[in-house]
């Protein structure tokens, strides 16, 4: 059983770090606990992980946030994934700042992502994990607070969220949406 898992993010020293990369922070350190090695591939770098019997497929588009789709059509196609076993790790400015919320479907919610990725496969009734970030920014400032980078105590809260979201991702493959959502969300 093959899975795409998908954190998105920007490329570039610019965006490291930055609440809007938390796709690309959390799958790296989803990368790092299978000892995953990241190869620049096609649409973005790609590595591949395995856990009791299932191949997961590691993505982070180098397509930018707002071509994302299609770096996740490219390999949903190349490798033959089932829509019911992507799973896209995006930032949300809706949920409190480590919140961490999966959903089987859902509207794009102005993120332009969400927005390709469901222009590009044709819906938007796809596994996502919505990451917090909060909404801490004053009118008009919206863009400089999704990339800007975290705050040092931000850090401090976010590295113990990442390790939740790891667990997220561990659950989904293994025990499917329901369960994991009846697990993980509203904790």
């Amino acid at each position: 059983m093959k899975y795409l898992i998908v954190g998105l993010g920007n490329i570039g020293a610019e965006y490291e770090d930055t609440r809007h990369n938390i796709g690309f922070i959390t799958i790296d350190a989803f990368a790092d606990e299978f000892g995953a090695q990241w190869k620049d591939e096609r649409y973005g770098a790609v590595a591949e992980a395995k856990i009791k019997g299932r191949t997961l497929i590691l993505l982070k588009p180098n397509t930018y946030m707002n071509l994302s789709g299609n770096a996740v059509r490219y390999w949903m196609q190349k490798e033959k994934i089932d829509l019911q076993h992507l799973l896209i790790i995006v930032d949300d400015l809706a949920l409190p700042f480590g919140s961490l919320r999966l959903k089987g479907k859902g509207s794009d919610a102005g993120h332009n992502g969400l927005k390709n990725i469901k222009e590009l496969i044709g819906t938007e009734s796809y596994p996502r994990l919505r990451f917090g970030i909060g909404n801490n920014f004053s009118k008009g400032k919206q863009i400089d607070f999704v990339l800007g980078k975290f705050t040092d105590e931000e850090w401090k809260t976010l590295v113990e969220r990442v390790k939740v979201a790891i667990e997220i991702i561990k659950s989904y493959c293994l025990a499917g949406l329901s369960i994991t959502m009846n697990q993980f969300n509203n904790k």
